[in-house]
């Protein structure tokens, strides 16, 4: 199982997405069979059955092992991955384009590379799996409080010299060169507010009087 796998077609994603089919794969992060999820979705066996054909032709479920009881033989599926993304891939015809944005203040551009490096990092993980190599990549995530605009202005100006400085030293440009070419996106964004459920405290519990 994979700690997380890109769905790039389009009728994966659809099948994804439904609701039902959603909890049978999030209850499929451990084996189980059609028997034992209909008992924690709460649904018939004979349905459940259904979505699971669904799912497993879409290749987001997979058999793990078959088991004789009578005769009858129960199927244990389990997900094939813990959790998925969607990849603009699935909407081919509409999915954002980075370079008809390309500037570096547009949030639109922003939300364009990071849909682009969702569909290229699934492509190489999925890869990586095949050949049964491991995938060489880096990230860092943070938070930084600004005081002013105009602080943020300058970091972001700094942080684009800076970056530009370590390519001139690392890049290698010759055109005979048999290196491995790298994406490197740097990303700047306001974190999310919270909302007002997430940032109410839970109520007191009323104690107890013998």
């Amino acid at each position: 199982m994979l700690d997380i796998a890109v769905i790039e077609d389009p009728a994966a994603a659809e099948a994804s997405l439904d609701p039902i089919r959603s909890t049978i794969l999030r209850e499929l992060a451990e084996p189980a069979s059609a028997t034992q999820l209909a008992v924690r979705v709460g649904l018939p066996r004979q349905k459940v059955n259904y979505h699971l054909k669904s799912l497993e032709r879409h290749g987001l479920v997979e058999l793990v092992e078959e088991r004789r009881k009578g005769n009858v033989t129960e199927r244990v599926l389990q997900a094939t991955a813990a959790s998925y993304l969607i990849s603009p891939a699935a909407l081919a015809s509409v999915s954002p384009d980075p370079w008809r944005f390309a500037d570096r203040f547009s949030a639109f551009w922003l939300l364009a590379l990071a849909g682009r490096m969702v569909q290229e990092v699934g492509k190489l993980i999925a890869g990586a799996a095949t050949a049964r190599q491991k995938l060489a990549t880096f990230a860092i995530d943070g938070e930084i409080t600004f005081r002013t605009a105009a602080e943020r202005a300058a970091f972001a100006e700094e942080l684009g010299v800076a970056v530009t400085q370590l390519v001139d030293k690392y890049h290698d440009a010759g055109t005979s060169s048999r290196g491995r070419r790298h994406r490197l996106v740097v990303a700047l964004h306001p974190v999310l507010k919270p909302s007002p459920e997430s940032s109410r405290e839970p109520a007191p519990k009323e104690q107890g009087h013998d």
